[in-house]
């Protein structure tokens, strides 16, 4: 007998697609890694007090259908983008890929 190699999958069913949500905040780190690639966001409440979101990205293979590359954020960037909030209300949730962009309104990524 052989094994199959497992194929498993998470679910996304933690994060609220009927509540998408505008976030602006700085780069903290970008991480362009499979499975998923991930943005810490660094965020400014509406009580000044800053907040780390960890949001969640598709895998570098879709992104780069997208136009997306390692090199399309780095720390210290100011960008704005639309994530599906956690259903939890905590400070994480997932990104939309085609919605990113920096504070001056260039697209973070071009493509599709």
């Amino acid at each position: 007998m052989t094994g199959q190699p497992a194929r498993a999958h998470h679910s996304f069913s933690m994060f609220d697609f009927g509540s998408p949500t505008d976030i602006e905040g700085t780069v903290q780190e970008f991480r362009y890694t499979n499975p998923h690639c991930f943005i810490i966001l660094k965020v400014k409440g509406t009580d000044g007090r800053l907040a780390t979101w960890m949001l969640e990205g598709m895998s570098p293979s879709n992104l780069q259908l997208d136009g997306w590359t390692n090199k399309s954020l780095k720390p210290g960037d100011q960008i704005k983008l639309m994530i599906y909030p956690l259903r939890s209300g905590g400070t994480s949730g997932m990104w939309n890929p085609q919605s990113a962009h920096f504070r001056d309104g260039k697209a973070v990524a071009t493509g599709r």
